[in-house]
């Protein structure tokens, strides 16, 4: 087993609890850590034995695009598209921040963190 991680990936995207934030969008950044076994990739220095990133750049992007209210709700999507397209023997973490939340004060980033475990 190995880790392949997307670091940082930023996104401006229309998510919040509040209707104001679905409406005037804010930055957010999301780090994928996916651990799979590579080795074939690795040994063979072929894509087919590994995880294409650009792949899970996509699944990233796509559910970053669709607006939801809560983070957690898109860290569960991230992580259960992964695994429809990479398969269950695949572990998912996904770190999602919400750059200058609107919390009433000065505060740099929310971030909710998810395992597949979380998912119950």
């Amino acid at each position: 087993m190995g880790s392949i991680l997307l670091e940082e990936m930023e996104f401006f995207a229309f998510h919040g609890y509040y209707e104001e934030e679905q409406k005037i969008g804010n930055k957010y950044s999301v780090t994928l850590r996916v651990e799979t076994n590579f080795v074939n990739g690795a040994k063979n220095d072929d894509l087919a034995g590994t995880i294409n990133y650009e792949g899970l750049y996509a699944i990233v992007k796509q559910v970053m695009g669709t607006p939801s209210k809560l983070l957690e709700h898109l860290g569960q999507q991230i992580i259960e598209k992964i695994q429809a397209d990479y398969g269950s023997q695949t572990e998912v973490e996904v770190s999602i921040s919400k750059h200058n939340p609107p919390i009433g004060g000065i505060c740099a980033k929310s971030t909710v963190v998810m395992t597949e475990q979380d998912l119950g």
